[in-house]
């Protein structure tokens, strides 16, 4: 578990983008996109200082998480090739700073959506960040492999709160592109463990293919890709995507769906840990099936939402079922 005091091991001095990046800003992106994506996706006219103050609390709330889960995390993150270079672990960063920085911009993104938007909005944002920072950081992901399904739900919630911020509601679309996420999660981060497991054995992070071995996570990413690539397509009919979106979510389901069966039938993350060095990327022949899903699931969700936003944006019609 890790403490308040700073983690041993002496560093170099703190540097701004030390702190920067106690926020997590590549993960930030994604919930900022998708945060801003549920926001124009409802349809609801809001003025643009209330929708840049919507996307900076989701923004500061995300980072929060992030800085709460590398304090406690700072012990895990030692042992982790991927890791360890993060601020609280190489000793740059205090511990009790990184818990500090985390629980101030906490409260002010809660307060702030609150006081600007609507208090639906701030209560899923502080939702999102206690089942992030407590639930899933200090709970699922030392207990069981089922970490990153259920912790899934924290990654998943940005869209509804932007939707909520802008409606002071949360419709059934809403929790449709929640659930997207929500599926995507599972099979984008096995494909990733299944070349990173000797990490979290180094780590003692019960991930699936450690658990649960190789093959019964190959398997299991079939089957949520499976229930993914139709979820994916589901907006196009239910008044929320137009021509644009079935195009890209249909063919963007395809290619989802024949990287997983390839990473099925291969034998990736039957040997430990393949990677030529501590990239995500450079890895030996064994594990490129899981790296190009995993790659892959990363535009996939991308261009799913970008297309939204657009198509939003332009004001271009939903599709039309009769």
């Amino acid at each position: 578990m890790a403490m308040l005091e700073a983690h041993s091991g002496a560093g170099a001095p703190a540097r701004w983008q030390d702190f920067l990046q106690l926020l997590k800003p590549r993960v930030m992106s994604l919930v900022v996109f998708t945060g801003f994506t549920g926001l124009v996706a409802s349809g609801q006219a809001i003025h643009p200082v209330l929708a840049a103050v919507a996307v900076l609390c989701i923004a500061v709330g995300a980072g929060a998480s992030g800085a709460l889960n590398m304090w406690y995390d700072a012990d895990i993150d030692a042992k982790m090739r991927r890791t360890r270079g993060r601020p609280v672990p190489a000793g740059r960063v205090q511990g009790a700073d990184a818990a500090g920085l985390g629980v101030v911009l906490s409260l002010f993104s809660v307060m702030l959506m609150g006081m600007a938007l609507n208090w639906l909005a701030a209560g899923l944002l502080a939702f999102t960040i206690v089942f992030y920072a407590v639930v899933y950081t200090m709970w699922l992901k030392r207990s069981t492999a089922q970490n990153i399904v259920i912790g899934g739900l924290a990654g998943a919630l940005p869209p509804v709160i932007g939707w909520a911020a802008a409606t002071g509601d949360a419709p059934m679309n809403a929790w449709l592109l929640c659930a997207i996420i929500f599926m995507w999660t599972p099979p984008h981060f096995w494909a990733l463990s299944l070349y990173t497991s000797e990490d979290y054995a180094r780590a003692g992070v019960p991930m699936m293919p450690l658990v649960s071995g190789a093959a019964s996570t190959r398997k299991q990413i079939l089957i949520y890709s499976l229930l993914l690539a139709p979820l994916g397509v589901a907006p196009a009919f239910t008044g929320l995507g137009g021509v644009a979106y079935l195009a890209v979510s249909v063919l963007g389901g395809l290619v989802f769906l024949l990287l997983a069966w390839r990473l099925f039938r291969s034998r990736a993350g039957e040997s430990p840990d393949p990677r030529k060095d501590d990239g995500l990327y450079d890895v030996r022949a064994t594990a490129k099936d899981a790296r190009n899903l995993f790659a892959f699931s990363i535009l996939y969700v991308t261009l799913l939402f970008a297309t939204l936003l657009v198509e939003h944006v332009a004001g271009l019609p939903p599709m039309e079922l009769f």
